[in-house]
């Protein structure tokens, strides 16, 4: 992942209250991550930083639209996607990001990166099944089945293959 800097956001200068920031998302912000999942990429992300003695509090917004392929047709569409994620900002001895809603700055951090928070909000925002608006509730099912029936195929090709009978009787002798 390349770090891009517009990301970044100096708190440190920062009065005690709400900030507004806002991102435009495109095709050039996933080629950061390596990711190619997308055709297109427009969204928008609104983040609002607030700031308080001990912690801050960020609140993100994403709206806008991927174009992916169909799960049924095949066919590239724009699918809307919109998602919400909130983050606690706490300062410790050391860095830590284990927990997914909060982190814990180090006491001398002057500035936070919001570009990963982005990302993962917007790939975890849409839907893992994809359907083009328009498509039929029986087309739906006809792609169900067939994924099912060649899953079914898969399996008994794998049972019937007699290779692996021989790979797993010499596992069995060792």
């Amino acid at each position: 992942m390349k770090t891009l800097s517009e990301f970044r956001i100096p708190f440190v200068g920062l009065k005690e209250g709400k900030h507004q920031f806002d991102f435009q998302i495109d095709r050039k912000f996933f080629d950061a991550f390596e990711y190619d999942e997308f055709e297109e990429v427009d969204f928008e992300v609104s983040l609002e930083l607030n700031k308080k003695t001990t912690l801050m509090e960020l609140d993100f917004v994403a709206n806008g639209t991927v174009k992916v392929p169909c799960d049924v047709t095949g066919e590239d569409f724009s699918l809307k996607v919109n998602g919400e994620f909130s983050l606690i900002v706490k300062f410790g001895e050391t860095f830590n990001n284990d927990v997914e809603d909060l982190l814990i700055l180090p006491h001398d951090a002057y500035q936070i990166e919001v570009q990963q928070y982005i990302y993962e909000l917007i790939v975890l925002s849409v839907p893992q099944k994809r359907v083009k608006p328009g498509v039929s509730r029986k087309e739906i099912n006809d792609a169900d089945e067939l994924k099912k029936q060649l899953k079914k195929k898969e399996v008994k090709k794998e049972q019937l293959d007699p290779r692996w009978d021989q790979l797993k009787q010499l596992l069995d002798k060792k």
